[in-house]
């Protein structure tokens, strides 16, 4: 059977990852400014679906969108309002990439929060991502993908690993994250299914930042220290951050009910930082 052709829409870290993956995907970098382009797109390429993975997360942080918020706006709710006309016109399936950080704090229960839960998003940068969210839930032939904290074993400046690593005082919190290669596998299962709805496509159970920083010293580099662990709140009262950021835990159901699996976190963090270290020797 011949593979259904792919347009991704955002030539970012996990635009380019996803591309490298599949063979039947065309990567646009585009720049859009209206449905029309889009559509031009889709007529260009012909695809069978759209993966949107652009949007705007904010250099060097997204506490850049605090102080940037119709550029914020424009491209985390705009562009994929505009993504989703052209392609409900044209009858093409889109996978929209959204985020799990719309939720703050944990959920009552205790496998976490589910995808038809109401958020809370509290930043510029969540608020309109649960703002696209929001509108595209509304139409046919729509998925929206919610990841977070994305951990890879290909260095990034947007990779957990690489940011975690990077800071000299990190938060003591625990997370549902995503791991890239799973999260890949789970994007093209959802493409091929063209299933509609709402999905967490975050690796199963929780996990500390100071297990994964404890795996990499233990895999990579076992001369790394954290100077100072510290919690969320004092995040933000020091200063080393505007907002407070989403800490949190999802469940993932709807996947669940469609048959696809993502190996547990730890697992998955664990053999993704042996690749990682092997990609160093390099």
């Amino acid at each position: 059977m011949q593979a259904k052709k792919i347009l991704i829409i955002g030539n970012g870290f996990l635009g380019k990852r996803c591309a490298a993956a599949w063979p039947e995907a065309v990567l646009s970098d585009k720049i859009i400014h209206s449905a029309q382009d889009v559509e031009e797109l889709i007529d260009e390429h012909k695809p069978d679906s759209v993966l949107n993975a652009a949007g705007i997360v904010g250099k060097p942080n997204v506490d850049w969108c605090e102080t940037h918020q119709l550029e914020t706006i424009a491209g985390n709710t705009t562009l994929p309002i505009m993504i989703a006309e052209a392609c409900q016109k044209k009858g093409v399936y889109l996978l929209h990439m959204g985020t799990g950080c719309i939720f703050y704090g944990y959920s009552a229960d205790p496998k976490g929060w589910k995808e038809d839960d109401h958020p809370n998003p509290l930043a510029v940068y969540t608020r309109s991502k649960y703002a696209a969210d929001l509108v595209l839930s509304t139409m046919p032939n729509i998925g929206i993908a919610r990841i977070r904290m994305p951990v890879d074993y290909e260095p990034s400046p947007a990779n957990l690993i690489d940011k975690l690593m990077s800071f000299p005082r990190v938060i003591d919190v625990i997370n549902s994250i995503t791991v890239v290669e799973d999260m890949i596998n789970v994007f093209k299962q959802l493409l091929e299914k063209q299933a509609a709805g709402i999905f967490h496509v975050t690796n199963p159970g929780a996990i500390k930042h100071k297990e994964i920083v404890a795996m990499y010293e233990e895999i990579v580099d076992p001369n790394h220290k954290v100077e100072e662990w510290i919690s969320a709140q004092e995040l933000v009262a020091s200063g080393l951050a505007k907002k407070t950021r989403s800490n949190t835990i999802l469940q993932s159901g709807n996947l669940e009910k469609l048959g696809i699996q993502m190996r547990p976190v730890h697992e998955a963090v664990r053999e993704t930082l042996k690749k990682y270290a092997e990609l160093r020797k390099v």
